[in-house]
């Protein structure tokens, strides 16, 4: 990491990460489109799940944005729509320079799903139902971002659907490593310009009441169009797996649309 960082030259680059949020909100008054498309195999079952993510993004000011979005899949019979969530971001803090900056955000989510329980790790991007609260710190340095998060989850039930792992194993801790480094363009000479980033991700959860943990590295790229399009292709991969789950790999495409000056 250390060496990625101090190879970087003098040109400004995106802290755009493909599992994470930055601390930096999107312009405001722009609004952003997002198909996240989730691939992965079930390790009960056997067969390949996919889930469909729409978001819609709002840049309600330069320190909050809000997203929405909704869950759908093929877990149980045909491809059906088991809920959504509302995530916001206040950013908090910033400290700016020529080449660099360094900011901080607070962030919420929380969804509601209509799907059974099937894993004891929590997850409010399309399995449980439940709230999230935490804080995001990123640090910008030429070509290079360099993003920590960590939260508090707590899961209920999904309505109908009781959460089957006990009252005490409701909460958990995630945190969050993410490093990104604009590799393309080399020198900028116009906005119009298509941009590659590489990144790699480090993502975790511990359960509070047993204290099994899992984390992930999910290594990822990402291209920019005409500084409004966006396209991310990344794979998420196990290091430890200690918190049962029951896709812990996935394949993620994600395909974005960004309108500035929206209204």
């Amino acid at each position: 990491m250390l060496l990625l960082i101090f190879s970087s030259q003098l040109v400004t680059a995106q802290e755009l990460f493909v599992y994470t949020e930055p601390a930096s909100n999107m312009a405001t008054k722009s609004i952003g489109f997002r198909l996240n498309n989730f691939f992965m195999d079930d390790l009960h079952s056997k067969k390949t799940g996919y889930m469909l993510i729409p978001e819609i993004m709002w840049g309600a000011s330069k320190r909050i944005m809000v997203h929405a979005d909704a869950f759908l899949s093929n877990r149980n019979n045909g491809f059906v729509a088991e809920g959504g969530s509302i995530y916001t971001k206040y950013r908090f803090y910033s400290v700016d320079d020529v080449h660099s900056h360094f900011r901080m955000a607070a962030y919420g989510r929380y969804s509601f799903n209509n799907t059974y329980v099937h894993q004891n790790a929590i997850d409010l991007y399309g399995h449980n139902t439940g709230y999230e609260g935490g804080v995001v710190a990123t640090k910008l340095i030429n070509k290079v971002a360099v993003s920590v998060s960590g939260s508090y989850l707590h899961a209920q039930d999904n309505g109908s659907e009781k959460f089957l792992y006990g009252n005490k194993s409701r909460n958990a801790v995630n945190y969050t490593l993410s490093v990104g480094k604009l590799m393309l363009p080399k020198e900028y000479t116009s906005f119009n310009q298509t941009n590659m980033n590489l990144m790699v991700e480090m993502l975790g959860q511990t359960n509070l009441n047993k204290g099994y943990s899992y984390l992930d590295i999910a290594p990822s790229v990402q291209f920019i169009f005409l500084s409004r399009m966006r396209i991310d292709v990344g794979y998420r991969y196990p290091l430890i797996t200690k918190l049962h789950r029951t896709s812990p790999e996935s394949f993620l495409l994600r395909l974005e649309y960004n309108i500035f000056n929206a209204y």
